[in-house]
């Protein structure tokens, strides 16, 4: 699958394990930069799905997932 492969895609649902892998967003400390995607619950490796530059980004990739709210982590 390739990175960041369902921008662009909007009201698709996002394929995902829901008992295996939680949506996040994932920032960087230093530029501030946000990319959304699953963490794995017991490995927390974390699977790039979009890059977030608006918040309607976040709010498409939210959509996409079916949840309300996503945790960021850094």
């Amino acid at each position: 699958m390739a990175l960041f492969s369902f921008k662009g895609r909007k009201n698709e649902p996002i394929p995902f394990d829901p008992e295996k892998e939680e949506p996040v967003v994932r920032c960087g400390i230093c530029t501030g930069e946000q990319t959304a995607g699953f963490r794995d619950k017991t490995s927390g490796h974390f699977r790039e799905v979009m890059l977030v530059k608006t918040p309607k980004d976040l709010e498409d990739f939210k959509r996409g997932c079916g949840v309300e709210d996503c945790k960021k982590i850094f």
